[in-house]
């Protein structure tokens, strides 16, 4: 799985962390792991023209996402099986989503979590124009993020346990020494 990065905000955020949540999304949505993905980190004034000239409406937004080729999430039965795709683009504006975060009050890193979810989904054909599409598509986006936190709770933990072993095992060498 190709996922690419670029940051033309003038803000640090971590690529890793957003690379790792949509990487996330994708296995769990079971896209070909072969699919590509390109994401864009806007300033306030890019985003505002992508918004505009793609929307149609004034001033910036948080997430855009272009989508490339067709695609549904498992694919249909009766269909053959899927070969690698780029799935398109997602536009972020950390900048956007800052102002987001201090109002939901949490971290700039889990609004982009977030809001990178909300692009993959977006990529794969999901809208949130309906009420009951939002229900679905909002249902998933909080699961898939929980899910996805969890798994890096998860790791964290690993790599502590894994470092205290390290330590143990270092330490216990003293002893043969005795």
């Amino acid at each position: 799985m190709s996922i690419e990065v670029s940051n033309e905000s003038g803000i640090d955020v971590s690529e890793e962390e957003l690379i790792s949540v949509a990487r996330f999304v994708i296995r769990k949505m079971k896209v070909n792991p072969a699919a590509e993905l390109s994401m864009v980190l806007l300033d306030t004034a890019a985003m505002a023209d992508l918004h505009m000239r793609w929307m149609d409406l004034p001033g910036p937004t948080d997430v855009m996402s272009f989508p490339m080729d067709e695609l549904e999430p498992g694919g249909r039965p009766d269909a053959p099986e899927p070969g690698p795709a780029m799935l398109g683009d997602i536009a972020l504006c950390p900048q956007f989503a800052a102002e987001q975060a201090t109002a939901a009050g949490h971290s700039l890193g889990q609004e982009l979590a977030l809001l990178t979810v909300h692009g993959v989904l977006h990529l794969l054909g999901y809208d949130h124009a309906e009420p009951a599409e939002e229900k679905e598509m909002f249902t998933l986006q909080r699961e898939l993020l929980e899910e996805w936190v969890a798994d890096q709770v998860e790791a964290y933990h690993q790599d502590r346990q894994s470092e205290k072993e390290r330590r143990l095992l270092d330490n216990s060498r003293f002893f043969d020494q005795l």
